[in-house]
């Protein structure tokens, strides 16, 4: 678990200290889980859970399924600024004719990516 800990501290870009520091425990009790000297309690996996309801428990655990959960068909994101950005698909004509698609990206859950470029 310690490595699939790290790989979720990575994939955040945050450091073991913020990770304390965001879930109020001892900047050591996150070492000691990380170099695998101790496992985590239920208050500290509670936390991690309250903090990043995006984390797949059942990964952190027992390395089964995906890092993050899937979000349900219709659900809203958890922020704000995780909604994707809405564009003017309604601008004004001689907007739109003089404006090309030169590049389309999907962001995927995993924190993977595709781009796709409609003029190649």
């Amino acid at each position: 678990m310690n490595r699939r800990l790290l790989q979720f501290l990575q994939a955040e870009n945050i450091t073991q200290t913020q990770l304390a520091d965001t879930l109020s425990v001892a900047r050591g009790s996150v070492s000691n889980i990380l170099a695998g000297r101790n496992k985590p309690g239920y208050d500290f996996l509670e936390s991690l859970i309250l903090h990043y309801p995006q984390l797949n428990l059942e990964w952190l655990l027992s390395g089964k399924g995906k890092m993050y959960h899937e979000p349900e068909y219709g659900e809203k994101p958890e922020k704000e600024e995780d909604s994707p950005v809405q564009l003017d698909l309604f601008a004004p004509q001689s907007q739109a004719a003089s404006r090309e698609v030169s590049k389309i990206m999907v962001f995927y859950s995993d924190k993977t990516f595709q781009e796709f470029h409609p003029s190649e």
